[in-house]
């Protein structure tokens, strides 16, 4: 998917780049597949605000993805390429053979049209399967795999995103993930062939505030543009930096270079090579 620009005849133009939707087969999304997002804005079940910088945006339906892909040995055709607002990557509804429709993250290069099967024991390797990890050549690139059995994609969601299979031995796969980290996970989790869809979704610019707006994404205001009594970083004259040891929250804690993993994570001892080994 390309990124459209246009001629800066605006300022909120000049800096500002939009997706390309000639991927998109259908403005309709199945009915019976979407339910209404309501938005909390923030705020907890007191109404107080917890999560800074949400609210607003516009009307949003959420689609049921299956991310389980647990209709064994049934060839689904593709319908449709439909594009989805609670995320950069597209989505396929698929028509199985038994009559039921079911959406799924689409691959990239996958077309309306194509046939997709998931199994756990034999299938073609191409876009769009889905297979356990034992069965998939080493070398290859998936996505939405598993961290345990029967559980449903968890990794690689994101638009553009890979995971590369490295190794097989013995009951586990070594997987690169888009992070660079280097991990273990049980051989017998299912995932899909190919990566994810829309790869050029990270490049839009959106250049200006009310873009922002209408994803729901309120302003931020940096510390240093405060007063001291508003944040740690506020005060002083002019643009001068932060006159403190290290950066801060509003509340005062260290902003960077945190260790925010739990020390006692039972997934730790799986993970062969950390994307950042000061964390």
């Amino acid at each position: 998917m390309p990124i459209k620009l246009y001629r800066p005849v605006t300022k909120g133009r000049r800096f500002s780049s939009v997706q390309d939707f000639s991927d998109i087969t259908t403005n309709d999304p199945e009915k019976s597949l979407i339910t209404i997002s309501k938005e909390k804005g923030g705020r907890n079940n007191q109404g107080k605000i917890t999560v800074r910088h949400h609210g607003g945006g516009v009307k949003k339906y959420l689609r049921t993805v299956d991310f389980k892909r647990d209709k064994f040995d049934i060839p689904a055709t593709v319908a449709t390429i439909e594009y989805d607002p609670n995320r950069g990557a597209r989505l396929s509804l698929l028509n199985y053979k038994d009559g039921e429709k079911r959406y799924m993250l689409t691959p990239d290069g996958l077309k309306v049209g194509d046939v997709v099967v998931s199994s756990k024991k034999e299938a073609e390797i191409k876009i769009g399967n889905r297979l356990p990890l034992e069965k998939i050549p080493v070398g290859m690139n998936v996505h939405s795999v598993e961290f345990q059995p029967d559980k449903g994609g968890q990794l690689g969601h994101g638009a553009g995103s890979v995971i590369q299979l490295i190794a097989l031995e013995g009951g586990f796969a070594t997987l690169r993930l888009p992070s660079r980290e280097v991990r273990n996970v049980p051989k017998s989790c299912m995932a899909t062939l190919g990566s994810v869809s829309n790869p050029d979704y990270h490049l839009v610019r959106y250049g200006k505030a009310g873009r922002m707006r209408l994803r729901g994404i309120k302003p931020t205001v940096r510390g240093k543009a405060m007063n001291p009594v508003d944040h740690p970083h506020g005060g002083g004259e002019g643009k001068h930096p932060i006159g403190m040891k290290y950066a801060k929250t509003k509340w005062g804690k260290h902003a960077l270079g945190v260790k925010t993993r739990r020390k006692n994570n039972p997934s730790t001892k799986l993970i062969v090579d950390r994307r950042n080994k000061s964390k």
